[in-house]
């Protein structure tokens, strides 16, 4: 009932709430894009999306239907693969930031294993800034990691890429948590709490901070994002963190604390310089599977908690 190449253009719309982008990940042009979800919502016989000129949003039974085109596709490419009689193998070298591993990106993994047994998926937890870094030097076969939108090769990037403009998983927006009985001096430096350079949130924080004159001290640094976690719940400071995956026990502070806006954050997928042609599919179906389930990644996993 369901055309297969209209339910992933939908999940990719889905993702990143934008038309424009789920056409450059696709490949295709915008009006390809508005023609497959049209005929999606023909076939559904409801309306999927809220769209205006200035947003896109799902509704109630684009929800739904989020659920159904996962499972959909997950059935119509195990099956293509059992027929196909080709078989997965070799290493496949996959980093990211402690972010996603503590959302539902395992439980992508664990279906990625299941479906794929005869590859020997290695995984590196390491700051977005440390797996780029690695990706490039070769060491890395993928990475899903935190990138500013204004990076260079962005494709509004007036300079022309320099950097590989990687696959967009979904954007979101860098904001300002901490403990909910947190209460800040504006007179006082800010007090914050940080990953060590070269993390993205590190670095934009301090960064607009700069740019407003405000004051501030760092009251700590930690590689653990259960460190950063634990020092924020006590009232140690403030983080830059992703809205999309707030810690429980820490909260979003209101505009009256006063704090600069932090701008927008992109989670992208960034392939390296391919090996040979088993890490070069291997590297694409995981990718392929965490395109698919990219939305799963934006909750919390129900025993862990999440952080910047």
């Amino acid at each position: 009932m369901f055309d297969p190449t209209q339910l992933r253009t939908f999940l990719t719309v889905a993702q990143t709430l934008s038309f424009t982008q789920a056409a450059r990940r696709l490949g295709v042009r915008q009006s390809t894009v508005s023609q497959q979800v049209r005929r999606l919502e023909e076939a559904a016989g409801r309306q999927l999306f809220a769209r205006d000129t200035h947003s896109v949003t799902l509704t109630e039974d684009g929800e739904a239907m989020l659920g159904f085109a996962r499972t959909i596709l997950e059935a119509n490419e195990r099956a293509a693969g059992w027929f196909a009689g080709t078989r997965l193998r070799g290493r496949l070298r996959f980093g990211a930031s402690e972010d996603f591993v503590l959302t539902r990106l395992p439980e992508i993994l664990e279906a990625f294993r299941r479906d794929h047994p005869e590859v020997d998926l290695e995984l590196t937890v390491e700051l977005s800034g440390t797996l780029q870094r690695r990706l490039a030097a070769g060491r890395l076969d993928l990475v899903l990691a935190k990138r500013r939108p204004d990076h260079p090769g962005h494709p509004d990037d007036p300079h022309g890429p320099q950097e590989p403009a990687g696959r967009l998983v979904w954007r979101d927006q860098l904001v300002w948590i901490g403990s909910e009985r947190l209460r800040l001096d504006p007179h006082r430096p800010l007090p914050l709490v940080v990953f060590p350079p070269p993390a993205v949130t590190r670095a934009r924080a301090l960064e607009v901070l700069e740019q407003h004159g405000r004051a501030w001290r760092v009251t700590c640094t930690s590689g653990s994002l259960n460190g950063l976690v634990a020092a924020a719940r006590a009232g140690l400071g403030v983080m830059a963190h992703t809205s999309g995956m707030i810690p429980p026990g820490l909260v979003r502070l209101p505009a009256r604390a006063g704090l600069p806006e932090l701008g927008g954050i992109d989670v992208v997928l960034l392939h390296g310089a391919a090996r040979g042609s088993a890490a070069r599919g291997a590297a694409e179906a995981l990718a392929e599977a965490i395109l698919a389930g990219g939305d799963r990644l934006q909750a919390p996993a129900a025993t862990a908690t999440t952080g910047p």
